[in-house]
């Protein structure tokens, strides 16, 4: 079985290159239809290759199975949590290079607990929307699901460059002594946590928004999951004194998600403002103006995804293999700023000229 999900996850790696990262009308026709299935999805428009060919449908199978048995999505999200955390245990073991064949094995062991974690992640979203049993708990815990491997995952390889940095010595030809690994895991620790938290962090909140952008001028505000910080605020502020405190720290988390989401994308939230303002709503908007939008942000998915699970992880279980796991940390505060940079860019830019029209 490990065999088979690491072969289907690379072998579709390319895909993702070949088509851009979304899936183009063509593609759609041909698909055989199946309106139950398409019903578990966001949209379409936002689903990468390898998501819609692969993943999705195998995870609505999945959804499926556990409707039978009236699992909440809920649980689901919570054992995705504790499946991908629980692969730091094996991504701390140096691979092939430092410990072998046992070594590799660890490795891939971790990967397909991580690749479980995802799928999973992606089941209770379906299993949410087949089910009608969607909650704004629900949303926030999920979208906490991906950070909550990673911030264990992330110690992990710190402790593990730490065990095994010979390689790495190596390339920069600095002495392996005690104070120097000391020196370097501290540094280590520090791209660890700019690479989770500014890094990986940020940018998935951004890829998040997107979507939710994206479906929201699509579907209109039935058909999207846009927050807005004051809204949330409002409702943090209603919660009963009673409440759980699990749920006062999960909406508290979520107005200030929001607030980074509206700070990072002041050119949208000008839109958004004027948009309300003159025609109170999506739908009211002019057709034209719509549609220039849709058009503009159709074209920005196929990047947004690449901020997402599928391109992301494939390079750090790469760096992994390789036993270079810390070079992820670089990869993602470097390359992958970038192209967030350049998707907040383009997003405001076409934001900004609808704007100017409103």
């Amino acid at each position: 079985m490990l065999y088979l999900f690491v072969r289907i996850y690379f072998r579709n790696f390319a895909a993702i290159f070949i088509t851009g990262g979304n899936i183009s009308a063509n593609q759609i026709r041909k698909e055989p239809m199946n309106e139950e299935y398409y019903q578990t999805l966001k949209s379409v428009e936002t689903e990468d290759w390898l998501d819609f060919h692969v993943i999705r449908p195998f995870c609505f199978k999945l959804a499926k199975f556990f409707a039978k048995f009236d699992i909440h999505p809920n649980t689901i999200t919570i054992w995705s949590i504790i499946i991908g955390a629980s692969s730091t245990l094996l991504f701390a073991h140096g691979c092939y290079y430092y410990e072998g064949g046992m070594g590799l094995v660890y490795n891939l062991a971790a990967i397909f607990l991580l690749m479980w974690a995802d799928i999973f992640d992606c089941v209770d979203g379906q299993l949410a929307r087949m089910t009608g049993k969607k909650s704004l708990i629900g949303r926030i815990l999920d979208g906490s699901a991906g950070f909550l491997w990673f911030i264990p995952i992330y110690l992990g390889i710190v402790w593990r460059f730490y065990q095994h940095h010979e390689i790495e010595f190596g390339w920069l030809g600095i002495d392996n002594t005690e104070e120097n690994t000391m020196i370097a895991t501290a540094i280590v620790l520090v791209l660890a946590v700019i690479s989770g938290f500014m890094g990986m962090g940020g940018q998935q909140r951004v890829a998040d928004y997107y979507i939710q952008v994206h479906l929201f001028f699509l579907k209109g505000e039935k058909g999207s999951e846009l927050d807005n910080s004051v809204k949330q605020q409002e409702v943090y502020d209603n919660l009963p004194k009673d409440a759980p405190i699990y749920q006062k720290f999960f909406e508290k988390s979520y107005v200030d998600y929001t607030k980074k989401q509206e700070k990072a994308t002041p050119q949208f939230q000008r839109l958004m403002t004027l948009m309300k303002e003159k025609y109170g709503n999506v739908e009211n908007m002019p057709t034209e103006l719509r549609e220039e939008f849709h058009r503009h942000s159709l074209a920005l998915m196929k990047w947004n995804g690449l901020l997402t699970f599928n391109f992301r992880e494939t390079w750090f279980f790469l760096f992994c293999l390789l036993d270079i796991p810390v070079t992820n940390f670089l990869f993602e505060i470097i390359c992958m700023g970038l192209l967030t940079r350049y998707i907040l860019h383009r997003h405001e830019n076409f934001s900004r000229k609808i704007a100017d029209k409103l």
